[in-house]
């Protein structure tokens, strides 16, 4: 992937990040929250953190000290 297609990548899923804590938020707002699907929403969270991490670190050229 060029540097170009690593950034929009990451903006979209800094988006997802996002959109995902607010729907976690709601779900917890709720009279019975759904465990499961909370459950659901954390780990792909989770996942996109992990994702958003290693893209960052192919934007950053490694310095050898």
């Amino acid at each position: 992937m060029t540097r170009d297609e690593l950034l929009r990548r990451l903006e979209i899923l800094r988006v997802e990040h996002r959109d995902l804590d607010s729907a976690i938020h709601a779900l917890a707002d709720t009279a019975v929250p759904d465990q499961l699907a909370m459950a659901r929403l954390k780990k792909r969270k989770l996942k996109l953190k992990d994702e958003i991490a290693w893209i960052e670190d192919q934007l950053v050229p490694d310095i050898i000290a």
